[in-house]
């Protein structure tokens, strides 16, 4: 069950009698590996749509950009949800598509459509160029997803959390006392757009995570073109001393960066999630290698599918522990 509390989200979706649940990563239009990773998961198509008896799925966000069957993909997710065979969460990916399709009325849009933002989105409108209609729907179902859930499994009690990039428990409370959970409205998207307002820093955080600056005007180019002024960090234990033992990307930083020591500014932005706290899955991260914790209670699952890596999940039966043999992947073909 979904518990319901001051302090977690609550999904509208009924969740049914699901006894387990298989979260899944950033799939990024790999429509055909969902396919096989869904079948290697137990999920058999019934109807048009794939159902598990006794499991359901929960989506981690970024179904949209960059790969080769994005509008398949979206088809596919939003049927199992709209069933009650899955759930899914905002990524930052769908949250920018939804403000980059906004107009303001005024030869604008919410999201500049700038030549890096408008490279972001290219493939996902190039693929509904012909659907105009289908894809405003996405759009409008992309605002009655939630941006964080916190699920009680019915066998055991246990909480576990999914949120795209960093749970931030500050923000999600103030998130939770304004809207009960951790569902957004199309007031919520305007005012992600004001720079500095509560629900930009909500949106940046939850789909996001924390970024710090490069300093001097820095910058990181990654292998496939993206120029970065800021570069990604972790935002669990307290142990880091330097900015390379806080950094949370497949990109490097300069070697001077890495070494140097994290600042007191930067040091009070960090967001500590401790072991502590109940069981969290994440996306986002571009991840290499074989899938396993991060720490007793993180899993990052998003290990780069869109760049032949791995898709992958995270079979969640109750445990407080996470295990490395309950992640689930399959290869991505070139």
């Amino acid at each position: 069950m979904i518990k319901q509390s001051p302090n977690v989200s609550i999904s509208r979706t009924q969740l049914g009698e699901a006894k387990g649940y298989d979260l899944i990563g950033d799939v990024h239009g790999c429509a055909n590996t969902l396919e096989r990773l869904l079948q290697a998961l137990g999920y058999q198509k019934i109807g048009g749509v794939y159902r598990h008896r006794q499991r359901q799925v929960i989506f981690l966000g970024d179904i949209v950009d960059r790969g080769p069957r994005i509008r398949e993909a979206l088809h596919l997710v939003r049927d199992m949800v709209e069933q009650g065979s899955a759930l899914m969460i905002l990524g930052n990916h769908e949250f920018n598509a939804i403000t980059y399709c906004t107009s303001t009325g005024s030869g604008s849009y919410l999201r500049p459509h700038t030549a890096a933002n408008a490279k972001q989105i290219a493939e996902t409108l190039e693929q509904f160029a012909n659907y105009s209609q289908e894809w405003q729907s996405f759009i409008r179902w992309f605002v009655e997803l939630p941006l964080f859930l916190e699920i009680e499994h019915p066998l055991t009690r246990q909480l576990f959390r999914a949120v795209h990039a960093c749970w931030d428990q500050t923000l999600i409370d103030l998130h939770c006392a304004r809207y009960g959970d951790g569902h957004i409205d199309w007031e919520f998207v305007l005012e992600s757009a004001e720079l500095g307002s509560l629900a930009a820093l909500t949106k940046q955080r939850l789909t996001g995570g924390v970024d710090l600056p490069l300093p001097d005007g820095l910058t990181v180019t990654s292998p496939d073109g993206y120029t970065r002024r800021a570069f990604r960090t972790k935002f669990w234990g307290d142990e880091a001393s330097t900015y390379g033992q806080l950094l949370f990307q497949p990109d490097p930083i300069p070697e001077h960066i890495a070494r140097a020591k994290i600042s007191e500014e930067h040091r009070s932005q960090m967001v500590h999630y401790d072991h502590s706290q109940p069981p969290l899955f994440v996306g986002h991260y571009w991840l290499k290698g074989r899938p396993r914790p991060l720490a007793p209670n993180l899993a990052c699952l998003d290990y780069s599918a869109v760049k032949f890596g791995r898709l992958v999940a995270y079979r969640m039966d109750g445990e407080a522990q996470l295990q490395a043999n309950k992640f689930v992947w399959v290869y991505v073909d070139p």
